[in-house]
Parts: structure tokens; C-alpha cells; sequence
């Protein structure tokens, strides 16, 4: 038999309900007294976002047995059957049947909007075409990325987009550029160029997953895959020696197999340099994500080339930029005592073995000039000028002066009369 709600004892034969009681009126509220505002009151607001991404190695991402790209919208019930991907022209040819086979074959229901490739196309024009074809797609944005396929500035023009519709659009990354892959492909950085600056509109947005697949290397045009070792040199000349050997040793094989492993020693180079060369940069931004420490190592090679980049469109490469900085910038350390000549000519070497340029007309006290007072601006008023120390180690000066620019681009000439590939 159930119990009775009612304990024994306390059981009533009229079952009738008890009278609520009526409740106890309100007192009456006092007006606030209106009075001057206080001068120098303030409320202060601290808060923190957590970031979490993820960079993951995915070989044969379009493979249909692969569901990365539908796992990272939710898993099972809460995964929907619907994305939008953003690719280039160039990826549309070379990959776009099979990016539509892929969803095809799972059933999803997709878009796919080509835009052109280049850094001149690089604008916030294209933004907002996109965020447009965004808002007629009806995107679920909690569960359905925006999937960006291509080279670093098509990843910058998606990135951008995304974190500004609907102020925050969780999207996914695949880089199938060299440059993508180990530099725009991992970092946080969103931008397009503006009124004749790089990047000079953008902002700090993380993808929620970035997935490389180093197979796209193996159609990349020999020049591109130079243009992707320039970043990699970078993080070897900055903070790690053992990859600077890995460069000088093994770079113009990787560079002559476009990094596919051809051979037993090209691919156990080529796995090691990308390790080595992604683990580097993440390193760095980690602890330092949204730039709040504005002494980046990073940001070696990226100090004059901003300007000389912007000049040389469309001819010039991002990476090539980059490395005429670095050569600029090893001149200077060299003039400085920070590396020594026999250190000094194995860099230069090295960016001539993987035929990256170390000379450019564009190096001209002029243009350099005012690409440091420019950076200035951007660095809270002070050079920050990252310098290498000997191979693997760097140190941020403040103190260069006009003529002491001048002297490096001399010497900078001087270096890469013997062995460089000239930049127009």
C-alpha cells in the first residue's frame, strides 16, 4: 500500500484545503533622492575569454572515409548537414571537384563562393560581398563553420568576415599554400590592406580548427614553395638553431620535392622542418595571442616589408618581402657585432639556396625609411626592431638611426651582389 503524503498523526477527515494566507503588504518604497553626478565616478569591468583551437595534421582531408570537416560543426544529433566554403579561383580549379564530391557524398547541403586570388584583391569589398552571401545562406552559427580552403589571403579575407558577422562566426581553416600551412594557417590574425597599408583593417579571431594537409604543397609552383621557406627561415634564424641547420642542409631538397617526401631523406626532412617550424611559431603566440607584449620575435622580417610589399604588388610575394627584410635586418645585426661574417654569409646562403632574393630596387633610404617611422606608429612609438644574435637568438633595439639604416642597405647590397635572386 502507498504511503500517505499526509504523515500518520497528522491525517484531518475534512480533506478540504487550508486558506492561503493573504500576503503582507509591501512598504512603501522610498524615492531615490536625484542627485548631481559625482565627479570621478567610475565602474571598472575585468573579464578574460578563454581561447582554445586546434592544429591538426590531416592527410587526404577531402577523402570521403574523412569527417573532420563535419565534426568540427558538433558530433552526431547536434552536427547539422549544411556549410558554406569559401575558396580561390586556383583551388576551385585544382580541387573543386572534389571538395563537391566530398559533401556529395556525406549529403550535406553546401555553397561554395570563389573569390579571386592575390594580395591586390585583398580588400574589405570582398568582406562584405561575403558576410552578404553569409546572411542569404542563413548560416546556424553555433553548428555550421564557415570553411575556408586556400592560401593566407583568402584565410585573412574569411577570417575577417567571420569574426565580424553576427560578432563572432565560429570558421575552419584548410591552408593549401606553404605560407598557410605554417604561418597564416595557425596564428589569430585577421586582416585586409587599406588605403595603401597591409592589413591595415583586421582583426585578432581564432579558427576554431585549422587542418593541414601538406598534399596541396605538391601542386604549388616552385616560387610559392620559396615564398612559404621565408616564414620557416624566419623561425629558425629568431629562436631555433637546429632548424636553420635543417634548412641548410635539407632546404633546396624539400623545396625540389615541394615538400611530398620524394625520397627517403625529402620526407623525413620535410616532416621535421614543418614540425619544427609550426611548434616554433605557436610557441611565440601563445603566451602573447592578442599582442599585448609588443617585442615580438615574430615579428622578424616584418618591420620594413610591409611597405616594400605594398610596392611591389602584384609581382612581389609575401614571403619574398620577408625576406628581404630579414637580409636588411641581418645586415644591420652584422654591422652591430650581433652576428659575425662567417654567420652572416650563411644566412644570405641559405635565403639564395632556397632562391629567395636578398636585393630589391625598393631598398632605398627613402622607402625604408619611412617604413620604419611607420612601424613606429604601430609599435606605441618605439622601433621594437627584432634583430638576430648570432643563429637562433634575437634582441630588440630602439636606436637606429637614418645613417646607420643607410649603411645596412649598403651592406645588405654589398652581400647579395655574389649569390641573390633580384626582386623588382
Amino acid at each position: 500500500m502507498p504511503k500517505s503524503p499526509i504523515p500518520a498523526g497528522d491525517a484531518k477527515e475534512d480533506s478540504a484545503p487550508e486558506a492561503i494566507a493573504p500576503p503582507a503588504p509591501r512598504k512603501p518604497i522610498t524615492p531615490r533622492k536625484i542627485a548631481p553626478a559625482t565627479d570621478g565616478a567610475s565602474w571598472h569591468v575585468k573579464a578574460s575569454q578563454p581561447v582554445n583551437y586546434e592544429v591538426r595534421v590531416c592527410q587526404d582531408v577531402f577523402d570521403p572515409n574523412r569527417t573532420d570537416l563535419l565534426d568540427a560543426g558538433g558530433s552526431g544529433g547536434n552536427r547539422t548537414q549544411r556549410r558554406f566554403v569559401v575558396v580561390d579561383e586556383t583551388v576551385d580549379s585544382l580541387y573543386g571537384p572534389a571538395i563537391r564530391q566530398y559533401f556529395d557524398h556525406h549529403g550535406v547541403t553546401y555553397e561554395i563562393m570563389v573569390i579571386q586570388a592575390g594580395d591586390v584583391h585583398k580588400e574589405i569589398d570582398v568582406v562584405l560581398r561575403l558576410v552578404e552571401r553569409l546572411d542569404a545562406f542563413g548560416i546556424d552559427r553555433r553548428r555550421e563553420p564557415v570553411i575556408v580552403v586556400g592560401g593566407g589571403v583568402v584565410m585573412d579575407i574569411v577570417g575577417l568576415a567571420a569574426s565580424l558577422y553576427r560578432r563572432g562566426t565560429p570558421f575552419v581553416r584548410v591552408p593549401t599554400t606553404l605560407v598557410g600551412l605554417i604561418d597564416a594557417g595557425v596564428g589569430v590574425k585577421t586582416g585586409v590592406n587599406f588605403n595603401g597599408h597591409k592589413n591595415q583593417l583586421g582583426t585578432y579571431s581564432a579558427a576554431t580548427l585549422t587542418l593541414l594537409d601538406r598534399g596541396f604543397l605538391s601542386t604549388l609552383s616552385r616560387r610559392h614553395i620559396s615564398n612559404g621557406l621565408a616564414e620557416i627561415l624566419k623561425v629558425g634564424l629568431i629562436k631555433d638553431e637546429a632548424l636553420f641547420d635543417l634548412l641548410e642542409r635539407h632546404g633546396r631538397l624539400v623545396l625540389n620535392e615541394n615538400f611530398q617526401g620524394r625520397s627517403p631523406e625529402g620526407a623525413d626532412a620535410a616532416t621535421a622542418i614543418l614540425e619544427a617550424a609550426i611548434t616554433g611559431m605557436l610557441e611565440e603566440l601563445e603566451p602573447n595571442l592578442w599582442e599585448e607584449t609588443l617585442e615580438r620575435s615574430m615579428d622578424y622580417g616584418h618591420t620594413f616589408s610591409p611597405a616594400v610589399e605594398m610596392l611591389g604588388l602584384p609581382s612581389m610575394l609575401h614571403g619574398e618581402a620577408v625576406c628581404l627584410d630579414m637580409a636588411l635586418s641581418t645586415a644591420l645585426a652584422c654591422r652591430r657585432g650581433l652576428v659575425n661574417e662567417d654567420e652572416c654569409g650563411r644566412v644570405f646562403a641559405v635565403m639564395s639556396d632556397l632562391e629567395l632574393p636578398t636585393w630589391s630596387p625598393l631598398h632605398t633610404p627613402e622607402v625604408l625609411g619611412s617604413a620604419l617611422h611607420a612601424t613606429v606608429r604601430r609599435r606605441d612609438g618605439q622601433q621594437r626592431l627584432p634583430l638576430p644574435v648570432g643563429i637562433g637568438n634575437t634582441v630588440f633595439v630602439n636606436d637606429v638611426s637614418d645613417e646607420e639604416l643607410v649603411a645596412a642597405i649598403e651592406f645588405q647590397r654589398e652581400m647579395a651582389t655574389c649569390s641573390s635572386t633580384e626582386v623588382a
